[in-house]
């Protein structure tokens, strides 16, 4: 296990990131943790934190994250392993090229912790964008990652928030300095500066191996059709992950052409920022809202849409095509990407989780994959308030079956040693909803048993929250009897 040595004799502590949080929790029937969850997730934040405090990154990320898999999505959590990327970068940024003699690196790279504590600064910020502690976060990965313009966007907004943080104020006069300091001549507008794949100004630009600059969705989608250079045709063995974008080229675009850069971003942004009622499509298979699920993407088109969604609010739409019409269905549900892995080979590893469904009102092509333009859907409230209290009432009921199903599932499944079965109910009880909203815990309920695409199509189609609450029960109920008899 490497171990770093301290901050003070590096040099490389950042602002505001001198400790982590203690793991709180929530206050009890908020959470659908059970009591042996909750304290298996709070022992890896105390073991993390432990480990953070002493410098020892690499085991407070391990520990982080397979506290996170229990219990995905807690800010306190996100922000501890933020901090620990962050701390780890810094590290490897100073640390001295003799030490690799002694003790050398495999697989460790300052970038790509960089880009993971910006990740994970991202989805505290959406937690609490009301604390400055997340913009603290962000701003030292964009940092890192040599964008001080950005990071000085951030920390300007987290001022705004809390004009009294002394680690943004010191953050501030860093990016000021930084960005101040940059004074390059302005050259002629040439088409040494354009793309030779779409002719435009570089957006992004990417320089490859063998010498060769492109906006960094061209050469991508170039390579989705086989891993050479567009130019030369030199085999190319570089991925999103591991090509980073020219700090320098791009800086001295943007100053320089910045009219003309400008539009270069909007037209970018047109394709990764679609709007609230446009979605791209990934037609596959029918998903429920509350479901957790992997996809390898190994098609050129979806790798493109996926590189896009990445870049934009991380969500598609996962549909089916309709048997009897030959195309997509009226129906659909919106996927949240959660995890994305770039492979060496261009295909990506995704974990998704499903949040709404939507209806699908007209859908084109564009780029090889499907778009849609769509509206939300919710079920039909009961109109009276005596209906409301029973359907209530249906609600509590099923969550006790419920409890007591996934209880009965898992003894089962520990009997026959089925490890498989074991990570879907750990999955599924993870995705448990608040049974406060009694349309998507139908929709979770419904989740927890294999039924035909046919059948959970007919579920999203369903507009009565206490009929798909029967039919899932139905769907239970069966299953149980099936193991039983088994």
């Amino acid at each position: 296990m490497l171990r770093a040595a301290s901050p003070t004799a590096t040099g490389s502590e950042s602002e505001g990131l001198e400790d982590v949080e203690e793991f709180v929790g929530v206050n009890e029937g908020e959470s659908s943790m059970s009591a042996e969850r909750f304290r298996h997730v709070s022992d890896l934040m105390q073991i993390g934190n432990q480990a953070f405090r002493e410098n020892r990154f690499e085991e407070a990320i391990n520990c982080y994250s397979r506290a996170n898999t229990v219990n995905p999505g807690d800010p306190a959590i996100l922000s501890n392993r933020c901090a620990a990327y962050l701390r780890m970068c810094q590290f490897l940024k100073h640390r001295s090229p003799s030490a690799s003699e002694h003790i050398p690196l495999s697989g460790l790279d300052p970038t790509i912790h960089a880009e993971l504590a910006l990740k994970d600064a991202e989805k505290v910020m959406n937690f609490q964008g009301e604390l400055a502690k997340s913009y603290i976060l962000k701003a030292n990965a964009l940092i890192l990652l040599e964008k001080y313009e950005l990071a000085r966007d951030v920390i300007l907004s987290g001022l705004q928030i809390d004009p009294t943080s002394n680690p943004l104020k010191v953050l501030e006069r860093t990016t000021a300095c930084t960005i101040g300091s940059r004074d390059h001549g302005k050259p002629e507008r040439t088409d040494d500066f354009d793309c030779t794949v779409c002719l435009k100004l570089l957006y992004e630009p990417i320089t490859t191996p063998c010498g060769h600059t492109f906006c960094r969705s061209c050469l991508f989608q170039s390579m989705d059709r086989g891993n050479r250079c567009p130019l030369c045709r030199t085999v190319l063995f570089i991925s999103p992950r591991t090509c980073a974008t020219s700090v320098t080229l791009n800086s001295i675009i943007q100053k320089n052409f910045p009219e003309e850069y400008a539009e270069r971003k909007l037209e970018n942004d047109s394709l990764t920022n679609l709007g609230g009622d446009l979605m791209p499509l990934f037609v596959m298979d029918v998903v429920l809202p509350c479901q957790k699920f992997q996809l390898n993407i190994f098609e050129p088109r979806y790798r493109l849409m996926v590189r896009r969604v990445m870049e934009g609010n991380r969500r598609m739409g996962m549909v089916i095509t309709d048997s009897t019409t030959g195309s997509v269905a009226d129906f659909a549900c919106e996927v949240e990407i959660t995890e994305c892995e770039p492979l060496p080979d261009g295909r990506f590893f995704l974990e998704l989780e499903s949040r709404r469904r939507f209806r699908i009102l007209r859908n084109w092509d564009q780029d090889g994959y499907r778009v849609a333009e769509i509206e939300w859907v919710r079920d039909i409230s009961p109109s009276e308030e005596t209906r409301e209290r029973g359907l209530q009432e249906m609600i509590g009921n099923a969550a006790g079956f419920a409890r007591s199903w996934l209880r009965t599932a898992r003894e089962a499944a520990q009997q026959r040693q089925d490890s498989i079965k074991l990570l879907e109910l750990d999955k599924a009880e993870s995705m448990m909803p608040t049974t406060r909203d009694p349309e998507l815990f139908s929709f979770w309920l419904a989740t927890l048993t294999k039924r035909m695409p046919s059948e959970r199509l007919e579920l999203l189609y369903m507009r009565d929250t206490n009929e798909r609450v029967r039919r899932a029960l139905v769907y239970m109920r069966t299953e149980e009897q099936g193991c039983r008899l088994q």
